[in-house]
């Protein structure tokens, strides 16, 4: 009997309620594809929600940085069909960005209606907090619309306290403390 193969790090399979099995891993270059075309399968609230304004697609260039994170100061994981980089449909990305000459990171996600509440959303949340302590951050933050109800909710769950609203934009800033115990 062999030993199960090990996975790199940041590598792990994640099945859903539904059974879908996903690949949750780093982001790699050859995703750039795969996310721009998956990009016409999303809903206009879901882009909005995402990138707080109207898009209508993913430019080349826009899909070329989110797929080339600076190892030094950004993370960003996607969760995948479990085949090879730029084959595999992209369901969902999750991203931390260092904050200049700060403690902080900002956090990005984005988590298909296909796969929506199944529990992902949460799982990569956890995944960028502990990318964020293991830098030995002090805040993991992200800005939120108002109307975006599911993720304030999520953030909420996750220990996250809003500490912006009400200032006319529709956005809500949501802090997660990594001082706190998790």
């Amino acid at each position: 009997m062999t030993a199960p193969k090990r996975l790199p790090p940041w590598h792990e399979h994640f099945r859903l309620p539904s059974g879908r099995e996903l690949l949750i891993r780093p982001i790699r270059p050859e995703d750039a594809g795969p996310i721009q075309g998956a990009f016409g399968l999303l809903g206009p609230e879901e882009i909005r929600h995402r990138f707080l304004y109207a898009l209508k697609e993913l430019s080349p260039e826009m899909a070329q940085r989110l797929t080339h994170p600076d190892p030094n100061t950004e993370f960003a994981l996607v969760a995948a069909e479990p085949l090879p980089p730029g084959e595999a449909l992209v369901g969902a990305v999750a991203r931390a960005a260092l904050v200049p000459r700060t403690r902080d990171a900002e956090f990005a996600i984005l988590v298909s209606h296909f796969i929506a509440g199944q529990g992902l959303g949460r799982h990569l949340m956890r995944k960028l907090a502990k990318w964020a302590r293991s830098k030995k951050l002090d805040r993991l933050y992200g800005d939120v619309l108002d109307t975006n109800l599911p993720m304030l909710a999520l953030a909420q769950s996750l220990g996250f306290k809003r500490v912006r609203e009400g200032d006319g934009s529709g956005l809500v800033r949501v802090v997660l403390d990594l001082n706190e115990e998790p």
